[in-house]
């Protein structure tokens, strides 16, 4: 069953899509923080000792931020505006009720959201707290957005977006990671077997959406470009409308966000490591439900990667570094040596046509409604609930 409803739209970067986009109320600041079951079952307090982000800027793509939210205050470098086209940013599709900076505050919220009220206990927390948010809207700009990403200090790229392959979309990211920045992207919500992009793209980390029993979500796209899966499914997250706007999400967006704001802990703690050793971080150290476990599926698997997240593990566990490549597919096969010069496979067009060339924003795949009390394990043990038809697992 999906868990998320499609409404059309021209939203994105580069591309013409489909804003994944569903509200059905408000919750309340301070429910929002005990809701945040990625947290809970990643024991966050206990990352924090080892790396809370804090000298990485994380840059966001996406459709627009509210940067004054009371979660988010402070936590964003400059960035660039890529959405002011001249066929517009994208606003007049928005349906009834959305805001253009509501995917993006989501996205930036579950990187870096810093909470506010007494030591910052209420509201919105992000995985890596003290990251900073590099704001990127963009609008039929994605590649150009990438390369100035890279080129102005991103140390990662998040893309929660999915579009149809370009010839500039892959040599972009290649170009980020020649610049020595991580790049993540969300496969996709339509439950299909298609190949998207970015994360189609080599060096790209591609990520679905688990839920917190160590489930894939039913809605993921399904393929050999799902590296890694992260908690999607029943995300609280802060959203544009208001300085104090929250809303729950599902959907691979989410999950993209939170294996950037995991590769912005890996970044601190190991800032040495190229794009594909924090990925190989990452994959060394993902996990499995039982109920997968017994299966003995052969990794990758196409619906679970190669398993969900473990920050904690990423972090603490001695692993070799590993070639600069990392475990996944390179371009051309590893990085290459020569450097991709910025804008080349355009010209100086900042903003080329799409030549008919159609794309699908995710804008999260992200499914809003109300706030639930999701009943996680509470103390510092980092386990997560069990389902009557898989057992529990660690996280931490």
């Amino acid at each position: 069953m999906r868990v998320t409803r499609t409404l059309r739209a021209t939203v994105g970067a580069a591309l013409t899509g489909a804003l994944l986009l569903s509200a059905s109320g408000a919750a309340h600041a301070d429910s929002v923080r005990s809701n945040q079951w990625p947290l809970t079952a990643f024991d966050a307090e206990q990352l924090w000792a080892s790396a809370t982000g804090k000298g990485v800027t994380v840059a966001v793509l996406d459709g627009g931020f509210r940067e004054t939210h009371q979660d988010l205050t402070g936590q964003f470098v400059t960035g660039k505006n890529f959405a002011n086209t001249s066929q517009g940013d994208g606003s007049d599709s928005l349906a009834d009720g959305e805001d253009i900076r509501d995917h993006g505050t989501a996205m930036a919220g579950i990187i870096a959201g810093h909470g506010h009220g007494p030591d910052g206990s209420q509201g919105l927390k992000g995985l890596a707290p003290e990251a900073k948010i590099m704001p990127v809207p963009t609008y039929k700009n994605a590649a150009a957005a990438t390369r100035w990403a890279a080129e102005h200090g991103a140390d990662v790229i998040n893309m929660s977006f999915i579009e149809t392959q370009s010839t500039d979309i892959c040599p972009a990211i290649h170009y980020a990671l020649e610049k020595g920045a991580v790049v993540v992207a969300g496969v996709g919500n339509d439950a299909v077997t298609d190949k998207e992009y970015p994360a189609a793209c080599p060096g790209a980390i591609g990520v679905g959406a688990v839920d917190e029993f160590g489930e894939a979500s039913d809605s993921n796209n399904y393929n050999s470009t799902l590296d890694l899966l992260a908690p999607g499914v029943k995300i609280p997250v802060a959203m544009g409308k208001s300085d104090a706007d929250y809303r729950t999400a599902d959907g691979s967006s989410a999950a993209t966000a939170y294996v950037s704001a995991a590769a912005a802990l890996l970044k601190e703690k190991f800032p040495d490591l190229t794009p594909g050793q924090i990925a190989n971080r990452l994959v060394k150290t993902a996990g499995l439900a039982q109920a997968e476990k017994d299966k003995n599926l052969k990794l990758p698997d196409a619906h679970y990667g190669y398993g969900y997240i473990q920050p904690g593990p990423a972090l603490r566990r001695d692993i070799p570094a590993g070639p600069a490549a990392g475990p996944l597919p390179m371009p051309e096969g590893k990085a290459s040596k020569t450097p991709v010069v910025a804008g080349a496979d355009k010209g100086q067009d900042p903003d080329p046509p799409m030549g008919g060339k159609k794309a699908v924003l995710l804008y999260g795949g992200i499914g809003l409604g109300v706030v639930i009390v999701l009943g996680v394990v509470i103390g510092g043990v980092a386990l997560v609930r069990r389902r009557s038809n898989a057992g529990s697992q660690s996280w931490g």
